[in-house]
Order: C-alpha cells, then sequence, then structure tokens
C-alpha cells in the first residue's frame, strides 16, 4: 500500500469529536509552536479545540467536516472544518461559507491531503449553492498563505485574531466555489 493509498478522507460523525479535538490541539501546536508563545498556544487550544466545540459543530447541520485517516488504524491525521461564517466583514451573506479550520499533520503534509480536503468542501459549497467559501489564516504562516494561493483564495479583508491573551493579524480569504 502506498503512503496515498493508505490515507482516506471521509465525512466527520457525531463520535468524531474527541478525536477532532485532539487532532486539532495537536495540530495547532505543531503549526504555530515556532511562531507563538506556548501560553498563548495551550490556552487556545483548552477553548478552541475542546470537545465540546467539535461536538456542537458535528451536530450543526450547517456545518461540515472532513477528517483525514491514515489506514489500516483510522488514526486521525488531517480534517477541515466547514461552518457559517463568523469574520468582521460588511458583506457577509447567508450563502457564504467559512473554512474555520483545515490542518494537516506535518508528517502527512504532501501527501495532498490538503488537496483531497479542499476538494471536499468546493464540492459541498457548489451542491449548497454557496456564493464564496471564506477563510481566516494568520498573516506569517507562509505556507498556508502559498496553499491558499495556489487553490484560488485571494484576500477579501484582515482581522485580529486573539490566541491566548495577544492578537494576532490574520488576513481574510475567499474564493468562488
Amino acid at each position: 500500500m502506498t503512503a496515498e493509498s493508505s490515507l482516506q478522507v471521509r465525512l466527520a460523525g457525531a463520535d468524531d469529536a474527541g478525536r477532532l479535538a485532539l487532532l486539532g490541539s495537536a495540530t495547532f501546536l505543531e503549526s504555530y509552536a515556532h511562531l507563538l508563545p506556548v501560553v498563548d498556544i495551550l490556552a487556545h487550544a483548552a477553548h478552541q479545540h475542546s470537545t465540546g466545540v467539535y461536538t456542537r459543530w458535528l451536530e450543526d447541520p450547517q456545518c461540515s467536516c472532513w477528517i483525514a485517516e491514515h489506514l489500516p488504524g483510522g488514526a486521525p491525521v488531517g480534517y477541515l472544518m466547514a461552518t457559517p461564517p463568523d469574520l468582521p466583514m460588511p458583506d457577509l451573506e447567508a450563502d457564504d461559507w467559512e473554512i474555520r479550520r483545515i490542518y494537516v499533520l506535518h508528517r502527512y503534509q504532501g501527501a495532498g491531503l490538503g488537496h483531497r480536503l479542499m476538494d471536499e468542501v468546493l464540492r459541498a459549497a457548489r451542491a449548497r449553492g454557496c456564493r464564496r467559501l471564506l477563510l481566516g489564516v494568520y498573516s506569517r504562516n507562509e505556507a498556508a498563505l502559498a496553499f491558499y494561493a495556489r487553490m484560488g483564495f485571494t484576500q477579501a479583508g484582515t482581522r485580529n485574531f486573539r490566541v491566548g491573551t495577544n492578537d494576532y493579524f490574520d488576513y481574510i480569504l475567499q474564493r468562488a466555489p
């Protein structure tokens, strides 16, 4: 079995909340350990990556989540969460959808999982009749910015994003599905 064939992407269900909380905390730490103070990372993970947060999203019919797993064991290695938008933009519409989180563990980056997760959300956004997909990304996360540019996202705005006790500068990106 090749590395790519040992990875599956599927729609997450209510019983995946704990797996998503673990993966969310791990990928946030992995993505920002070199950029943010550990106290901010820990506070953010405890508050924003709790099982309860994922349970609420998974129970909401306006939200969708895809989880990538390494087979045969099924260990979670990446995910994408899409929700109604919660961004400081004056032109938000009911048919906008926000990619709230997309993360892949470093070891699995480069295996096409980011593209596969994006393909899923794009397909779902088209089926829902979404006008545009939005997302916020830390302005110093160069790897993510490059990935989003390759995926056709362009800048639509900015925001301050609180992590722990500090505010960070994010870009808000958009693209049509």
